[in-house]
This record gives structure tokens, sequence and C-alpha cells, in this order.
């Protein structure tokens, strides 16, 4: 599939960031992650679009940290350039590009993602299958979207154990997705584990998207509280995060987030 650039939000201003990604979509470089210059809107039109034609892709859903695990991993970072999307998920991202002149971005985070695509698909009849999280979580997340989403199809669930899988159990893992025939494949290993797994499974599905989602399947299996609606747009949907995790989650927002703001700034006034 060829996308069309003038299909998608672009900037009112020179962008020298600016880039495509492997499937054509605009994109705008940060810290050399090319994030796709995107609105819900526009994601999930391409997504069905992809579907509609069987033309398996892979989307990151990122956001500071992914960003930042990528300047620690040059595998990770040659991956993003790979994908077929990579969405803003933090805010933080969405403020970059519109400063950079992409007015109409709007963040795609992938709690928000997963509604989206999941009431968009049900007319459609796409067929979803969700992977990863730790036992019962993927199950618990189908049983509540199917609730939300009456007409949704769930054509199955996996868990994987938390050690790296044999060459055996990881062909037997992708013939099971594979043979349910699925039209979009949640993933939920947390970055970069889940980054890795859609570049080495895209293609091995077929005709399937492959959608690295991350916490979102705790959100939906109630074993994580999403902050209230008002913070995701303010960008204090972090703190929450923090509060609720903080054994977890202190590097990434006290350590990694301020320095993504010094790299960013540095190479602003650098140029």
């Amino acid at each position: 599939m060829t996308v069309q650039n003038n299909s998608f939000p672009n900037s009112t201003r020179v962008d020298p960031n600016r880039t495509t990604t492997a499937a054509g979509v605009p994109a705008t470089r940060v810290l050399g992650v090319p994030i796709s210059t995107i609105n819900m809107s526009v994601a999930i039109r391409t997504i069905m679009g992809w579907v509609s034609e069987r033309n398996s892709q892979y989307i990151c859903v990122r956001d500071v940290h992914g960003i930042m695990r990528a300047q620690e991993d040059p595998l990770l970072l040659d991956i993003h350039d790979e994908a077929g999307l990579i969405t803003p998920d933090g805010m933080p991202l969405v403020w970059i590009m519109q400063a950079r002149g992409y007015e109409t971005t709007g963040r795609v985070c992938g709690a928000d993602l997963v509604a989206s695509l999941c009431d968009a698909s049900q007319d459609a009849s796409l067929r979803h299958y969700f992977y990863g999280g730790k036992p019962g979580v993927a199950e618990r997340m189908a049983t509540e979207l199917q609730k939300l989403y009456p007409a949704l199809k769930v054509v199955g669930t996996g868990t994987p154990p938390f050690r790296p899988l044999t060459q055996d159990e990881d062909g037997a893992a992708t013939e099971e997705i594979a043979a349910s025939k699925p039209d979009i494949v949640w993933i939920g290993l947390s970055t970069p584990k889940q980054e890795y797994w859609m570049r080495e499974h895209v293609g091995r599905i077929p005709g399937a998207t492959l959608i690295g989602i991350g916490a979102a399947f705790d959100f939906y299996a109630g074993d994580v509280k999403r902050a209230p609606r008002w913070m995701h747009k303010s960008g204090f949907e972090w703190l929450h995060r923090l509060v609720s995790e903080p054994t977890r989650l202190w590097r990434r927002y006290l350590v990694l987030a301020p320095k993504f703001v010094m790299l960013v700034t540095y190479k602003k006034f650098k140029r």
C-alpha cells in the first residue's frame, strides 16, 4: 500500500527532521526516531486500509521512554525505521510535533488506540488476537473489550512465559496465532521486548497488523488503574503512573524523561 503524503497532517513550516515511515506515512524524527505525524482518525484509517489489503505491518506506540531506550539500543532504533507506523503516545511528542508545524497531530496512545480500533472494527468484522501480559491478563482484557464492544471478534489469546522462548516454542506459538487468522495482533510484552517480537514475526502471521501496546493490557484487565481523563491531554498522566508504580517506573520518569528534554533542547539549539 502506497500512502499519499497529502492524506496526512503535514507541517506548515520547513522541517529538517521530516521523513516517512517504512510504509510511506509522513513522520518527523525525534532523537532519530521517526514519529508519525498523525492523529487517531488517521491511524485508524491507515490500519483499516492495511487490513483490507492483507498488508502485514507492525506499529510501535512510542513515548519518551521508548525513544530514550532507542538511544542506547541501535537495534531498537533500526526497528523503528522498519515500522509502518510509530504513533505519538505521550503529550511531549505531540507538543514537539505541533511546535514543528504539524498542527493537527494528536496523541495516539495504546489504550486509546485499542478502544478506537476495536470500535471501528466491529462493522468490518476484523479478527483480534491478544498476546502478552501476565497469566490471565490477555483473557481478562479480551473479555472486558467484548463487554464494551459486543460485536468484537476475538479469535484467541496467548501468554508467553517471562523467559525467552526456545525456537520450537516460538514456532508453535506463532503457528497457533496464524491458525486463528487474525487481522490484528495486539502485543503486550513491554518495550523493547514487544518491538523485537514484532520485527521478528511480521509476515509470519499472514495479512496481520501487529501492534505493541504494553501497559494497555494491564489497564483493560483491571490490574492497573489508568489516570483520570483530564490528565491525558494535560501531560500529567506520567505522574499518576509514577505514584501508582514508583518502584518500577521511577527511573523512567525521574531520570530518562529529564534527559530526553535536555537532549531535544540541545539538538534544537545546536542547529
